[in-house]
């Protein structure tokens, strides 16, 4: 055999096109999209024109207000609160409903898709007009903030635990079926263990969602730090509202690493 017939490339393989007329479609799509008329109309130009402002914003938000610190620290509190009590209880709800969402766990065809159904309800409302309605209905305050998170992690937990558990080897599950097992015994004693890895990691992930979203459901007066956020920033406070941001990314920063630590240990 030759030194070229060595080097020659072997043959492309079957449907190698597909992947760069996929991209060249996705592309061609989202430019649609963007032309005025047809899609939203996205104006470039804008940026050139306003600049100056962004520029100015940003400006102001480099320089915090360190004076402004200890008023953050009761807001900051309350937000952490929220977070911490809607996780365990969104968590305290997810497990059980994980199980009567995912086809391994509930045959029942009818109750499966009904529960599914409901949470497809509950995962279509965005958590901040979660807020508002709560807010409406119970007052200003924390309250109206944990149930909205409550909401949201439930929908959000309870659909990656039950596609996980849709993963799960079925034999195990078969197998108590074969021996006479009721399916809460199955669930309990079979798929609870393969299930508890993705449960866990689901459950810190939501934890962490709702540092986050917490500070913004206060902007609708579900208490937090986005109540002191809207004050601020009515009053065009960037130095001070720059200080929030500080502190809210190194809140988040700090619950990625402890939350990362304990993934590590628990998964």
């Amino acid at each position: 055999m030759s030194t070229i017939d060595r080097l020659a490339l072997p043959p492309k393989p079957k449907g190698a096109w597909k992947a760069p007329v996929i991209a060249l479609v996705i592309v061609a799509i989202t430019v649609v999209m963007c032309l005025p008329g047809i899609g939203i109309g996205v104006d470039l130009g804008a940026i050139t024109r306003n600049w100056q402002n962004g520029a100015d914003k940003i400006v102001k938000l480099l320089v915090p207000d360190w004076s402004f610190f200890p008023r953050t620290i009761p807001p900051l509190i309350e937000t952490l609160q929220m977070a911490v009590i809607a996780s365990v209880l969104g968590a305290a709800v997810a497990l059980p409903v994980s199980f009567w969402a995912a086809r391994n766990t509930n045959p029942t065809t009818a109750t499966r898709m009904v529960v599914r159904g409901v949470l497809n309800v509950v995962r279509a409302v965005p958590d901040l007009l979660y807020a508002a309605i709560l807010v409406a209905m119970v007052g200003v305050g924390a309250l109206p903030g944990i149930l909205a998170l409550l909401l949201f992690n439930i929908g959000i937990v309870v659909k990656l635990v039950s596609e996980a558990i849709d993963t799960n080897d079925t034999g195990p599950l078969e197998a108590g079926r074969a021996v006479g097992a009721t399916q809460t015994q199955i669930n309990r004693t079979l798929a609870l263990p393969d299930a508890w890895p993705a449960f866990a990691n689901q459950a810190l992930y939501a934890f962490e969602l709702n540092v986050r979203a917490s500070t913004v459901l206060g902007l609708v007066g579900a208490g937090g730090l986005g109540l002191l956020i809207d004050a601020v920033r009515t009053f065009y406070r960037y130095d001070q509202l720059s200080l929030i941001i500080l502190e809210i990314l190194i809140v988040v920063i700090v619950i990625d690493i402890v939350s990362d630590a304990i993934r590590r240990r628990l998964v």
